[in-house]
């Protein structure tokens, strides 16, 4: 049985858990690994919880691992917890054929994005709910940015006004996402660029300094100190 948090909710939030977060060095699997004294999986489900329109919940965690996050998780939120793959579009794919009937708005998000504040999750559902069939969350480039070759020359300088840096919870229409992993020929790490290759839409909608990516030791002191002064 599906476990579900606001039966009158119209979205379900996968979050792929399953992958091993070698650039934070070594030890456990990345989405367990401990921020402030609880899994980075823990923080991210707590907030993606809070946010009112949520039905369903699903993550893909380690297979090894599927009892002692369903344990884990179980204090935090009504969770279902399914085994994930080898490669991240492998563990949103089972994460999706775990929804239940009844949400049509999937979000995907990154349990490593820990901070994320549940009004991003509004958001970006309420921009499908709108009439958009892929959504993501988006905060504009801030560093100069260079074209390199294979031998770390400088090609040129890309104009940063058209760049933009993707975050998740990455909203789509339940059919749309269904359609896009059906097709899924390359293992992506983007749930939106498996959408383009279907030659739909994707469609902005401003992201949270919030929903920083732990991948280095460094994001997770950064994180560590948000926490500490409130986020």
């Amino acid at each position: 049985m599906t476990a579900q948090l606001n039966p009158r909710g119209d979205v379900a939030v996968l979050v792929p858990a399953a992958g091993a977060g070698v650039r934070l060095g070594p030890g456990a699997p990345k989405a367990l690994r401990p921020l402030a004294g609880e899994p980075l999986l823990v923080h991210a489900v707590r907030r993606i919880a809070a946010a009112p329109s949520v039905h369903t919940i699903v993550v893909a965690a380690p297979a090894a691992d599927v009892e002692s996050v369903r344990l884990l998780l179980a204090p935090v939120a009504p969770v279902t917890v399914v085994p994930g793959g080898a490669e991240r579009q492998a563990s949103v794919a089972a994460a999706l054929a775990a929804v239940p009937a009844g949400p049509e708005i999937i979000l995907v998000h990154d349990a490593a994005r820990a901070l994320t504040p549940p009004e991003l999750v509004e958001s970006v559902a309420a921009a499908v709910r709108g009439g958009h069939d892929a959504v993501i969350p988006v905060l504009p480039v801030v560093d100069t940015v260079k074209e390199v070759d294979a031998g770390e020359r400088v090609l040129g300088t890309v104009d940063r006004a058209a760049l933009r840096a993707v975050q998740t919870p990455q909203g789509f229409r339940r059919s749309v996402l269904t359609a896009a992993h059906e097709a899924a020929g390359d293992a992506l790490t983007d749930d939106a660029g498996l959408v383009e290759k279907l030659g739909v839409a994707v469609v902005c909608v401003p992201g949270s300094e919030l929903a920083l990516k732990i991948t280095r030791p460094f994001d997770l002191a950064l994180a560590e100190h948000l926490l500490a002064t409130g986020a």
